[in-house]
C-alpha cells in the first residue's frame, strides 16, 4: 500500500523525515515526491535524514509568486498522482505546496491526510498565506493529524469529524531531538568561534511577508539595540536569501559590534545552535514549537500566532514587531532570571519525541492494520 508524501521547504521536509522513517518500519510503502518551493535548504535537508526522492517537480524560480508556485505544483503532480495511484497522499503543515497538493489528490479522488492539522491564527491574512493555505487544506483533508489538543478543538468547532483527527505531538521535536549533539562540532567559522560557556547567545530569525518593510527594520533596529546595551550579548542571525530581508538586514545590522550576519544554517548546524543558545527571538512558526524543547525561552516577533499553545504554556510570549516592545521583551529575560527560569522550564507542549511513531499507528488504524493510538497528551510520557 503505498502512500505519496509530498513537501517543497525545508521546514516541510524536517518535519516529514521521521514520518518517512516510521513508515518505513510497517506495511506501508512510504514513496516521496517534492515540489522544490525551496531548493538548496531542501536538498541539504534530505542528504541529511537520507530521505531517497522518487519524484522531483523541480518548480523553484527566481522571483516565483504564489500564483506561479499553485499552477506548477498542481500540474507536476496530476502526472506523478495518475502514475502511482497511491492509497493515501500525506502533506505538512501550511505551505502552497501543501494546499495544492492536497488539491491535486483530491481531483483524482485519493484521500489526503494533513501532518500538522489543526492551526489557527484565525486571520487569514495573518500568517499570510499560511493561514488560508492550513484552512484549505483541513476542508480536503480525510485524516488529520493535529500537534496538540488545542488544534483538534480547532478542527471539531470546523465539523470535522472526530474519528477523522489524531492529536499525536509535533513531528519536528521527532526530528530535533534525533539531530542534537552534546559534543556537536560546528561547521559555520562564525559558530565555531562564539564563546558559549562565557557569554549570552541570542538566535534572531526573520523572514516573513507580513514583516517585510517596516515591521522587519523595527525588528532589526531592536536587535541592534540590545547588542549595543549588553555587552555580553551576541547575536547571531542567519539571514534568509529573499531580498526583502536581505537588504535591510545588511543595511541595518552589517557591521554592527557583536551581531553575527550568517547564511541561512544547514538544519544540523542550526539545531545545535539552538541547543547552545540563550534565547530565541523569531517570526517563524517551527522554532516556536523546537526551542522550548531545548529549555529555550522564544520571542515570538509577530502580532498574532496560530500556536497560541506555547503562549498559554509559558514557552514562548509574544513580543510584537514594534522595535520598543521587542527590546522591552528581551531586556526583560536578560535582566530578570527568575522569568527567564521560568520560560526555560516550562512544559513544552508541542511534544515527546514520538509524533512519527503515531502518525505511523493511526494510519495502520485507518486502514484496518492496527488499534487507534493513544492521543498525545502534553506533560504526559509518550
Amino acid at each position: 500500500m503505498d502512500v505519496l508524501l509530498v513537501f517543497g521547504t525545508r521546514p516541510e521536509a524536517i518535519k516529514m523525515a521521521p514520518v518517512y522513517r516510521a513508515l518505513r518500519e510497517g506495511p506501508l510503502r512510504p514513496i516521496v515526491a517534492v515540489t522544490a518551493q525551496h531548493r538548496e535548504m531542501l536538498d541539504q535537508v534530505l542528504e541529511l535524514f537520507q530521505i531517497p526522492v522518487a519524484y522531483d517537480l523541480n518548480i523553484m524560480r527566481e522571483g516565483q509568486s504564489l500564483t506561479q508556485v499553485t499552477g506548477l505544483v498542481l500540474g507536476g503532480l496530476a502526472q506523478v498522482l495518475e502514475e502511482v495511484r497511491p492509497r493515501l497522499v500525506l502533506v505538512h503543515g501550511d505551505t502552497t505546496t501543501t494546499f495544492a497538493a492536497s488539491l491535486a489528490a483530491f481531483y483524482q479522488q485519493i484521500p489526503v491526510g494533513h501532518v500538522e492539522a489543526g492551526l489557527r491564527s484565525h486571520d487569514p491574512y495573518n500568517p499570510y498565506p499560511e493561514e488560508m493555505n492550513r484552512r484549505l487544506t483541513g476542508s480536503l483533508a480525510a485524516l488529520h493529524f493535529c500537534p496538540t489538543p488545542l488544534a483538534r478543538e480547532n478542527l471539531c468547532r470546523e465539523s470535522v469529524a472526530p474519528d477523522r483527527i489524531y492529536v499525536t505531538g509535533n513531528t519536528v521535536i521527532d526530528a530535533l531531538l534525533s539531530i542534537v549533539e552534546e559534543d556537536y562540532q560546528f561547521q559555520d567559522p562564525t559558530l565555531r568561534s562564539l564563546d558559549f560557556a562565557g557569554r549570552r547567545v541570542l538566535v534572531a530569525t526573520a523572514h516573513r511577508r507580513e514583516n517585510w518593510g517596516g515591521p522587519l527594520r523595527d525588528i532589526m533596529l531592536a536587535l541592534k539595540d540590545l547588542a549595543d546595551r549588553f555587552p555580553d550579548v551576541e547575536v547571531v542571525f542567519p539571514v534568509h536569501r529573499n531580498p526583502q530581508v536581505r537588504e535591510p538586514a545588511q543595511a541595518i545590522l552589517g557591521g554592527a559590534p557583536r551581531v553575527h550576519l550568517i547564511p541561512p544554517l544547514p538544519y544540523g548546524e542550526f539545531a545545535n545552535l539552538l541547543a547552545r543558545c540563550h534565547l530565541v527571538l523569531t517570526d517563524s512558526g517551527g522554532l516556536q514549537e523546537e526551542a522550548p524543547a531545548l529549555g529555550k525561552p522564544v520571542l515570538v516577533l509577530r502580532e498574532k500566532t496560530e500556536r497560541p499553545e506555547g503562549v498559554a504554556a509559558g514557552t514562548v510570549r509574544l513580543a510584537g514587531t514594534r522595535r520598543e516592545t521587542v527590546l522591552q521583551e528581551a531586556e526583560r529575560l536578560l535582566v530578570d532570571s527568575e522569568e527567564y527560569g521560568r520560560m526555560a522550564r516550562a512544559v513544552n507542549p508541542y511534544g515527546d519525541g514520538m509524533a512519527a511513531a503515531r502518525i505511523h499507528q493511526a494510519l495502520l488504524h485507518y486502514f484496518g492494520l492496527g488499534e487507534r493510538p493513544l492521543d498525545f497528551r502534553p506533560g504526559e510520557e509518550g
